[in-house]
């Protein structure tokens, strides 16, 4: 068996929330030890918005796979299919695709991250999910294919909330994750997730997983408890990037200065 467990698929086979640790800017893989130790089910390590290096993330994946924190990688947005292969070789358990508008993009998606016959993915060997073991290409394939290589695509745009449906049908594809951010944006009411376009969209993208049995995920809505809850116990939503490394270091910084007591002027 691949020598690490998936726990977006164990989390969401048991009803429960996956909690993923975003990680833009921090190399140093004993975050991955403090993101644990917090209670993170998974990291999602950013190669969208930072500037990352590929071994970077390797090293990051590497560690979250001898801690048991799986790793997730947000790659660029058409960055082709060699460097998400680099990605995939180099210890996620799987891809966070952005800006995905179609179920063709979604397929795309796929094909790259899984196997042959599944998808196009080239075989290497001494792979880090299989502790650089050498082993059997038909267990590489068949165990790579159903847990090691999780496809969550970004549901960000109008069009991509109209073309929902189809995106969700599509197989192979595991998690549809909600930028919430850009869609936002997209629907010209920026930051305004309490608004009726916002909860409306959300509403759709719950609808569809639910009927083709996909999970739903949501990103870019931290310390928000009433839209949070909202999305866990409504519209069930199993996976949820709940914070990230810089955000927690700038409000933990904020927060210290704050607490300082001021200096007494000398009477």
């Amino acid at each position: 068996m691949a020598s690490c467990v998936n726990t977006l698929a164990t989390k969401v086979a048991a009803g429960q929330l996956c909690k993923a640790f975003g990680i833009k800017f921090n190399t140093n893989p004993q975050v991955v030890q403090l993101a644990k130790n917090a209670g993170f089910d998974s990291l999602f390590i950013d190669l969208e918005h930072s500037t990352l290096s590929i071994d970077d993330v390797s090293q990051l994946s590497v560690a979250g796979l001898l801690a048991g924190i799986t790793p997730f990688v947000r790659v660029p947005h058409q960055c082709g299919n060699g460097f998400v292969q680099r990605v995939l070789d180099g210890g996620a358990m799987g891809v966070i695709f952005p800006h995905i508008h179609s179920s063709q993009d979604a397929k795309a998606a796929v094909s790259i991250s899984k196997y042959p016959p599944a998808g196009c993915r080239s075989m290497t060997g001494q792979l880090p999910v299989f502790s650089l073991r050498p082993i059997p290409q038909d267990r590489v394939i068949e165990e790579s294919n159903r847990s090691a290589s999780s496809v969550i695509v970004m549901i960000e745009t109008k069009d991509a909330v109209e073309n929902v449906d189809e995106i969700a049908a599509v197989e192979g594809v595991d998690v549809l994750l909600v930028g919430s951010n850009d869609l936002s944006i997209e629907l010209g009411v920026p930051g305004g997730f309490q608004t009726p376009a916002f909860r409306s969209a959300l509403e759709s993208v719950s609808k569809a997983c639910r009927r083709h049995g996909k999970t739903m995920g949501l990103a870019g809505l931290y310390d928000n408890y009433e839209i949070q809850n909202w999305a866990i116990n409504t519209l069930h939503v199993r996976y949820m990037l709940c914070a990230i490394d810089s955000s927690l270091i700038a409000s933990g910084a904020t927060r210290c200065i704050a607490a300082l007591p001021n200096v007494e002027r000398e009477r």
